[in-house]
């Protein structure tokens, strides 16, 4: 099976790979706050100085674990070389990189909701924004001890925590991949590895996304690690849904993507 795999399909794994190999190599602490290859390439809060407009795109290239790149290749792999089939390389390439580049804006979004939150508490209390913003920007999860008294602990971990987030991972353009697979291929029978039930593509893919949306809303995690981007997920699948719905209704011209 694996000499089956599509061209572009195979070349996304090997920068992914490649990309990963650089986290591990360069700026000594992997996976550390102040990582150095991490710093340049995984996607931060727009607010934050370490932010950079390339991170939207790098950031898909880049993973948190060793596990995290195995599953997401895996996934790439298994799903992406049939939707590559359909699609052609050029079409496909652009509709993983669209996919991606939704679910970083959603979590982009998302977070500048969740951050002005808690900025609009602060300045109705009296504080000023630039001096809370250069708080924040004094160093890393720094904060005013003062500001506990307006939020509550949760809020407060929430407004520190968005201004030094970071994202890594191809999960959303997988996500959109998936949602294609689904819709090209619906009465595909597919399985969990904890759950070792075949179940209808058309059936297994929204259930994916509707647990996601669900741990994105309550902050319950059900398959995924508790740090998951569940709102880049939910993210991934909208944007791949609505290409796909454009397209499907548009009648779009495969040959022009050859």
């Amino acid at each position: 099976m694996l000499n089956r795999i599509t061209d572009t399909v195979k070349h996304l794994i090997i920068i992914n790979v490649i990309m990963f190999i650089g986290t591990l190599a360069i700026g000594g602490q992997a996976f550390g706050a102040n990582e150095l290859f991490y710093d340049w390439f995984a996607l931060h809060f727009p607010l934050n100085d370490t932010f950079q407009p390339w991170q939207i795109v790098t950031h898909m290239f880049m993973h948190g674990g060793f596990m995290h790149i195995l599953f997401n290749m895996f996934a790439l792999w298994m799903f992406g070389t049939a939707v590559e089939q359909q699609f052609g390389a050029k079409k496909f390439l652009f509709f993983y990189i669209s996919s991606g580049l939704g679910a970083a804006i959603c979590m982009i979004a998302f977070y500048y909701f969740r951050f002005y939150s808690g900025m609009s508490i602060l300045t109705d209390a009296g504080f000023n924004e630039a001096q809370v913003m250069e708080t924040l920007k004094s160093g890393y999860s720094m904060y005013d001890r003062r500001w506990s008294e307006f939020l509550n602990q949760e809020q407060l971990q929430h407004f520190v925590g968005v201004f030094n987030s970071t994202m890594v991972g191809a999960s959303g353009a997988i996500m959109g991949v998936l949602v294609a697979f689904g819709m090209l291929y619906p009465e595909s029978k597919l399985m969990l590895i904890f759950l070792p039930v075949p179940i209808k593509a058309k059936y297994f893919i929204p259930g994916i996304i509707a647990l996601d949306f669900i741990s994105a809303v309550t902050g319950q995690s059900f398959f995924s690690p508790s740090n998951t981007a569940y709102i880049a997920h939910v993210g991934g699948a909208l944007t791949g849904f609505l290409i796909m719905w454009y397209w499907k209704k548009t009648q779009f011209n495969k040959n022009r993507w050859d």
